[in-house]
């Protein structure tokens, strides 16, 4: 019955230890056996994550253009990508990715300087022993010992034990030690080092994750306007198939009159089925653009809806002083900030490194006496000494002192390269202003041209070798539209780039960090009331610097139809075409065949009909 009993508990004690433990635990056992298989879970085995909500994106083949238009200035979209911010995005290409950095990092490392500060933390002991075959069954030993900030260690003690071998010589003693270092140990910035440490870690960590939140900051605006740069050519492109396909029927409609070839119209529609690939491919663009911002924002990839943007683009060039640039860049950039940190915490090692190249000296203090009465027992129960000790030559301090005293001249150099590449950066930055904003006028000017330009030929007949010139005219004004947007858009984003580079992204877009805080055991233990400490450091979401413009940004291009004057009626077009074909077979029936010159007397009309058809 008793083995019944003892077996019956074993099998509920290991039942309870089992209970909740998850497969990667190791399984119950006196002693744990070796590992002689790889063992490897199934994915169904793993715990479940929630997975985001999602409908099916649009596509080229289904792009959903009529989906709802959400209009959104580019204050409204910092706002809320900062909202979504708890991992820190930024856009690489047509996709944005995740930095590393998250919300919780500087308070994690903010931990490391309680972990410092818990080294001049009093301890308290108490050791009991019980012999119950010697002289003394019982023996306690307690104390209560603390660092100080010297270096040096005082320690409060409390010794008793029950003797068996005479009456009355239970004894308890009670004794006071101090130990102070005096070379190798001593001084209060020594001690203190690990703690200044510490906070410089904490400071870094806060100012890397200051410096990835400008990086989102700078790619969410990047995002912003690339969407706006892309609608803008989807724009051009549709035009651009537009005026190919009034070419096309131009040009079918003179075939059918037999004024052209059949090589002339497969040249009008190769360049046509052309037009529309590259529209298709700038279709797929703005998709893709659309959904990187997405993800930089923190939402998923589509939502049944169309972001528009609305904030209008800074066309006015800006005046640049070199001098301040360097200046903010010195003092403001976060990647600077932490090369100045790493050489603070540089000089606290070397500190501590000069400190352990000394000897070991330690003056020590005694004072003993009974612990219940008060009074010193007999004999020198008064102590003081000296303790030396050094490894001959030094040799592992020396060579860590040299070491960090090599590293500190690797990181002062490592400083003056960062303020090097942060002027070539921002000389690069001034540059692309300059030329961003030159071409952004240039394009300006070549759209004109190009609009002329794309007047006249359309006003023109249809020869192969005109049609060769119509082709250049419409590319060039497409792409002149398209160059136009992309010089400004350039411009803009250089803009952002250049308050990057200073490190005042977040200060001119107002955006500040605050400190959130959570309750977690204190120092009174697990079941006192909880204490407040940082959670994590989230960026405030207080964006007003761009404004709506009320219409998609795009508008700021004067996106009109290039040929929308041309206004023909729908019965002219079948009238100029029965009357050339009437023409055409009179003058055959007459044995004679229409001149080139009488051909393209007739083109016009019949363009201009064409086009008509074609916008309807």
């Amino acid at each position: 019955m008793k083995i019944l009993n003892k077996t019956t508990l074993m099998v509920l004690l290991a039942a309870l230890t089992l209970n909740g433990k998850s497969r990667a635990d190791e399984p119950w056992s006196c002693i744990l056996p070796e590992q002689r298989r790889i063992q490897v879970r199934t994915p169904e085995q793993l715990c479940p994550a929630q997975i985001p909500h999602s409908p099916m994106p649009a596509t080229v083949e289904n792009p959903q253009w009529d989906s709802n238009p959400i209009q959104l200035s580019l204050s409204e979209v910092l706002n809320l990508s900062i909202q979504n911010m708890d991992v820190v995005r930024v856009l690489t290409g047509v996709n944005a990715t995740a930095t590393g950095r998250t919300i919780y990092d500087p308070a994690i490392i903010n931990t490391n300087i309680d972990t410092a500060r818990s080294r001049f933390d009093p301890e308290f002991r108490v050791n009991n022993q019980w012999q119950p075959n010697r002289n003394e069954p019982y023996g306690m030993n307690m104390g209560l010992s603390k660092r100080m900030v010297t270096g040096g260690v005082i320690d409060f003690g409390l010794t008793g034990a029950d003797r068996r071998s005479a009456v009355g010589q239970d004894r308890a003693d009670g004794s006071l030690t101090y130990t102070q270092p005096l070379l190798q140990g001593a001084g209060i910035a020594v001690n203190q080092a690990p703690i200044v440490i510490a906070r410089i870690d904490a400071e870094r960590s806060y100012f890397q994750f200051k410096d990835s939140v400008q990086n989102h900051v700078q790619s969410v605006i990047q995002g912003y306007w690339q969407l706006v740069q892309a609608r803008t050519e989807l724009w051009a492109r549709e035009q651009q198939v537009k005026q190919l396909e009034f070419a096309l029927k131009r040009a079918e409609a003179r075939y059918e009159v037999r004024d052209i070839n059949l090589g002339e119209l497969s040249q009008a529609r190769v360049a046509y089925e052309n037009f529309r690939a590259s529209l298709l491919v700038a279709q797929a663009n703005i998709l893709q653009r659309e959904s990187a911002l997405r993800n930089a924002l923190g939402v998923s990839p589509y939502e049944g809806d169309r972001i528009v943007p609305t904030s209008p683009l800074i066309d006015q060039k800006m005046e640049i002083n070199w001098d301040e640039l360097l200046v903010l860049a010195e003092l403001r950039r976060p990647d600077i900030i932490e090369l100045k940190l790493i050489l603070e915490a540089d000089q606290q090692r070397l500190l501590t490194r000069s400190n352990d190249a000394l000897p070991r000296l330690d003056g020590v203090a005694l004072y003993r006496w009974n612990g219940l009465e008060g009074t010193i027992p007999r004999g020198n129960e008064t102590e003081l000494g000296v303790n030396f000790s050094v490894p001959f030559g030094l040799r592992s301090g020396r060579a860590s002192l040299r070491q960090q005293e090599l590293i500190l001249d690797r990181d002062r150099i490592n400083l003056q390269q960062g303020l090097h590449q942060a002027s070539h950066n921002l000389a690069i930055n001034v540059r692309n202003l300059a030329l961003f904003y030159e071409q952004y006028r240039r394009f300006q000017e070549v759209r004109k041209a190009a609009q002329v330009n794309l007047d006249q030929q359309l006003a023109i007949g249809n020869t192969l070798v005109q049609f060769i010139v119509l082709l250049q005219a419409v590319t060039d004004w497409g792409n002149a539209v398209s160059s136009e947007a992309q010089a400004l858009v350039q411009y803009n984003t250089e803009l952002a780039a250049l308050e990057r580079e200073t490190g005042t992204i977040l200060e001119s877009h107002n955006i500040t960090f605050a400190e959130e805080r959570f309750g977690s055991i204190g120092p009174r233990g697990r079941f006192a009331d909880s204490q407040l400490y940082p959670r994590n450091i989230r960026p405030s979401d207080s964006v007003d610097r761009y404004g709506s413009s009320g219409q998609p940004s795009e508008k700021q291009f004067k996106l009109e139809n290039p040929v929308s004057d041309l206004d023909i009626d729908d019965k002219k077009e079948d009238d100029g075409k029965r009357k050339t074909a009437e023409e055409d077979m009179t003058s055959r029936q007459n044995g004679k065949s229409s001149s080139l010159g009488q051909r393209i007397t007739t083109a016009p009309s019949r363009i201009m009909d064409a086009f008509k058809k074609v916008l309807r």
